[in-house]
């Protein structure tokens, strides 16, 4: 045992009814460092923290904690031994205070047993906050807190319990540049504590900004582990998918000239206003700028989601009216929401069922649902889109992000779409599974249909798109061509309309 490590994983095995999904897997996480574990969706990433964690104790191979081998028996022994994770999704209890949030459980009490000591408790949190230099009111309520802020309560209830290992799993998926960075500076105090992080993560920026470290899984087995600076991030996806990835964004075609959707003076108060674009045939326009901007909130006004104060749509030459989703869709207007969990799928429910959902009007008569005209369709669409399962029949929630996104989209291609809009289409995928959506895009395009892609991602804004619109404070900002849309230019739209508002 080195003493350097605060915790070494050593040829960990793992399967269910008899699948293997960890075989022979190395981690070594060393005291006061940032340990990036990456591999594509179904690698084995999550296993192995949730053995880590005490989720599974049934496995092969050891864990040295220490200097003491150990074997956990529930999250709550790994918690007291001091290993703690910070999920991506997160579930405080929203009514309560971020000081009983952080001590749930485990409340400072009076000398009459039972009876908690409020003033200890908000002091020993004030105490927790400041050594990550925060200063929040502990008496806040949960639910008046940000997604980075309820991110930092997770934190310090980690800290509180003398975490000595923390898992952050997809840290900065729902957070803004700024509240990254500022998690960026938090994940800097804990390493000078000691602390050791397993960070998760698909963004290879964020993984070469913060991690000193990296390991790669592929398939359930351990690929190699690497200091960050001997690593390119062509060398990384090499090592996840097996193979080089040299053109992830797929070459566009020019796209039709005839327009095929268009937004006049489209306002909705508090959320954004005076909105005005277009979209011809085959044409993919981006739409980039930070949280907040009203990317998201016009595109849900468009598929009918959200009601307009004012303004007009325009589809095929024809002026359209739009007061709900269910008349979107009969328009041939479809959308993948950034919230697929909860807005793109039932994950209980299958392949097949999805795909029906909501096109009742084409796969049922009477009540009754056609089953062969919606076997042979789904069959036929998730083989054009290759979705990667054991059947139509196999549960939504079972398959990895990227086959989850491709049912969201089969679902509306059966459908003869006339405007597609992706709201963060690949957020949660592994490179492998964006290539593959990016080149589903490319495809759609080529068909004629017109895209509108909504993304966080420059690099994924720039790559995917014919046209890059910029939106900040509500409002269009700017329009950049093909050739014209780069980061620094992206940016210095979003930073002056910052300093104009």
């Amino acid at each position: 045992m080195n003493e350097n490590y605060a915790v070494e994983m050593i040829d960990i095995s793992k399967a269910f009814s008899g699948v293997t999904v960890l075989n022979g897997v190395d981690l070594r996480l060393k005291k006061g460092s940032v340990h990036a574990l990456v591999g594509e969706n179904g690698a084995g990433k999550s296993t192995l923290m949730k053995i880590l964690t005490g989720m599974y104790s049934d496995y092969g191979g050891t864990i040295v904690l220490e200097g003491t081998e150990v074997r956990f028996g529930s999250e709550r022994e790994a918690l007291q031994a001091g290993i703690a994770i910070v999920a991506q999704e997160l579930t405080p209890i929203a009514e309560l205070t971020i000081a009983e949030n952080i001590f749930l459980g485990r409340e400072p009490q009076t000398r009459v047993k039972g009876v908690i000591s409020y003033r200890r408790l908000f002091d020993q949190t004030k105490e927790l906050m400041t050594k990550l230099g925060l200063s929040y009111d502990p008496r806040t309520k949960m639910k008046e807190l940000s997604v980075a802020e309820t991110q930092m309560v997770e934190i310090i209830k980690a800290i509180s319990r003398n975490s000595k290992i923390i898992v952050m799993d997809e840290p900065t998926s729902a957070l803004t540049n700024a509240e990254t960075e500022y998690l960026f500076r938090q994940i800097d105090a804990l390493k000078a504590q000691g602390i050791a992080i397993v960070f998760i993560s698909h963004k290879f920026d964020e993984i070469f900004r913060v991690c000193d470290t990296v390991t790669v899984l592929r398939d359930g087995k351990f690929i190699g582990t690497h200091p960050i600076g001997e690593l390119t991030q062509d060398k990384i996806v090499a090592m996840m998918v097996g193979r080089e990835i040299t053109d992830i964004y797929p070459p566009l075609e020019e796209p039709g000239a005839s327009i095929a959707f268009e937004v006049s003076n489209l306002t909705r108060k508090g959320e954004f206003e005076d909105v005005s674009f277009r979209v011809r045939q085959g044409e993919i326009v981006g739409i980039s700028g930070i949280m907040g901007a009203g990317r998201t909130e016009v595109a849900r006004t468009i598929f009918g989601l959200d009601r307009p104060d004012s303004g007009n749509f325009n589809l095929m030459g024809q002026t359209v009216t739009i007061r709900s989703p269910e008349q979107a869709i009969r328009l041939g207007i479809a959308m993948a929401s950034e919230d697929r969990k909860n807005l793109g799928f039932v994950g209980v429910r299958s392949i097949k069922d999805n795909i029906a959902l909501p096109n009742m009007d084409i796969f049922s008569r009477w009540a009754f649902i056609l089953r062969n005209k919606l076997n042979g369709r789904a069959s036929e669409i998730s083989g054009s889109l290759a979705v990667k399962a054991t059947s139509l029949d196999m549960p939504v929630s079972q398959l990895s992000g990227g086959n989850q996104q491709k049912v969201v989209l089969a679902k509306w291609l059966v459908r003869d779409i006339k405007l597609l809009i992706l709201d963060e289409p690949t957020r949660g995928i592994d490179v492998g599974a964006k290539a593959e959506i990016y080149k589903l895009m490319r495809d759609l395009a080529r068909q004629g249909i017109p895209i509108i892609m909504i993304s966080s991602e420059l690099p994924e804004v720039i790559g995917m798109s014919h046209r890059v619109l910029v939106m900040a404070e509500g409002r269009i900002q700017g329009e950049l061509s093909r050739g014209e849309a780069m980061q620094e230019n992206i940016m210095k739209l979003i930073v002056n309309a910052k300093k104009d508002a």
